[in-house]
């Protein structure tokens, strides 16, 4: 028998074994991720982001109706997302 403090703690111990690391993007890489963005930005066409969370895989899809060039950050669908946190892009 296993008590419940005991259970949560494998469980989290479980959850932050599979944290998952930031991958570096290259120069060309952002630079693809730039160009998807303004051209979803300025021709109003869908667009998929890949947004990095450490613990799972997350895939925006909309269309991007501003960017906030000071913040660095996007907003999709009414959603802000950090520039910094997007590592990949597709029209």
């Amino acid at each position: 028998m296993m008590l419940p403090e005991h259970k949560a703690a494998i469980n989290e111990l479980d959850r932050i074994s599979k944290k998952k690391i930031k991958p570096d993007l290259d120069t060309d890489a952002i630079e693809e991720i730039e160009r998807v963005i303004a051209s979803s930005l300025e021709e109003r066409t869908e667009v998929t982001l890949t947004v990095f969370d450490p613990f799972e895989e997350l895939q925006v899809v909309g269309i991007v109706e501003r960017v906030d060039v000071l913040q660095h950050r996007i907003m999709v669908d009414g959603e802000w997302f950090r520039m910094s946190d997007i590592i990949g892009a597709g029209a």
